[in-house]
């Protein structure tokens, strides 16, 4: 009898050992600190850039990890990362603030230019997938990459008045409802820049560089 009431309960319930697990984040107000800590590590300068491009980005670290230099207009400050890349399947561009391109160009120098990718430990040698993992738990940071777009997010939620469709662009995030979806036919750029340069701006203040956001605005050709 109740091999058979298990039999009939078990196809409604579903696999019993598929719990969600939560990535491990950082309250944001914690980020500026990581940053600070991941800067002064002794750990390869190649890790600790794509951990900072990583953080100023939001991005995946799948997509951070397999960033190629013809996706990076540098003056028009955007980085297009191709749909085969990206979870959704669909193209997705990445505003860059200044600190962004300071980092693409420590990234270049490092590299020497050899090889597609942007991130390498030489040679064009894609870092580990695990690499970021590594840096984190090694610096006693209590989070993992991926949790980086949970501080992101709550911050955009708690400290900004951002729509909430424009910071579910920056994250790329599907529209899940159809009848939205319908009229959600632009990619809010433009918008999407003002939240990135605040959240680069928000980090900035937070390891005590106001400026550094202005500095690369300039840099880039935008005004300050």
């Amino acid at each position: 009898m109740c091999i058979i009431c298990c039999d009939r309960i078990g196809p409604v319930l579903g696999p019993q050992q598929d719990v969600t697990e939560h990535m491990r984040t950082l309250p944001h107000g914690e980020v500026a600190g990581a940053i600070r800590t991941v800067r002064a590590a002794t750990a390869p300068e190649v890790a600790k850039l794509a951990f900072e491009f990583l953080v100023l980005t939001a991005a995946r670290w799948s997509e951070v990890r397999w960033a190629e230099w013809e996706e990076i207009d540098r003056n028009a400050g955007v980085w297009t990362v191709a749909a085969r890349r990206m979870k959704a399947n669909r193209r997705h561009r990445v505003p860059l603030c200044g600190r962004a391109l300071e980092i693409l160009e420590a990234a270049r120098t490092l590299g020497k230019g050899a090889g597609p990718l942007v991130f390498t430990l030489g040679e064009g040698k894609p870092l580990n997938d695990k690499e970021l993992r590594w840096l984190v738990r090694e610096q006693g940071i209590a989070a993992v990459p991926h949790g980086f777009r949970s501080s992101f997010r709550d911050w955009a939620a708690e400290e900004t008045d951002h729509p909430r469709e424009v910071i579910e662009a920056a994250l790329a995030h599907v529209v899940r409802n159809r009848v939205e979806a319908a009229y959600a036919r632009s990619d809010l750029f433009e918008r999407r820049r003002v939240l990135m340069d605040d959240w680069a701006r928000y980090l900035a203040q937070g390891m005590g560089c106001p400026h550094q956001v202005q500095q690369g605005d300039l840099a880039r050709g935008r005004p300050g």
